[in-house]
C-alpha cells in the first residue's frame, strides 16, 4: 500500500478493537446515546502523519474514522468523523 492509498478491508483485530473501545465515550457524545454493543468488525487503514482507521462497528452499523498519531506524539486515537445508517454489506470508503 503506498502512503495516502487505503488498505484493502480486513477484519477487526484486537488492536482495533481496542481504539474503538477509546473513542466510544465521544462517539456516544456526539450522538447523545449510549451503545451496549461497540463491536468492530473490519477495518481498513490509510497511512499519512500517522494512521486513519475506517472502522465498521455494530453498532446500528457505524462507520468510524479514527486518526492514530504516530507513536513519537504520544497522543491517544481520536474520532475524526463517523457515518451512522449504513448496513453490514456498506462498504468502508474515505469519508
Amino acid at each position: 500500500m503506498e502512503t495516502g492509498g487505503l488498505s484493502e478491508t480486513k477484519p477487526a483485530t484486537p488492536e482495533v478493537q481496542h481504539i474503538a473501545d477509546q473513542v466510544k465515550a465521544e462517539f456516544e457524545r456526539r450522538e447523545d446515546r449510549t451503545f451496549d454493543i461497540f463491536q468492530a468488525i473490519e477495518y481498513r487503514t490509510q497511512v499519512v502523519a500517522g494512521t486513519n482507521y475506517f472502522i465498521k462497528s455494530y453498532t446500528g452499523y457505524a462507520h468510524l474514522r479514527v486518526f492514530q498519531a504516530l507513536p513519537q506524539e504520544k497522543q491517544g486515537p481520536s474520532l475524526v468523523r463517523y457515518q451512522t445508517g449504513k448496513t453490514r454489506d456498506d462498504p468502508l470508503d474515505y469519508f
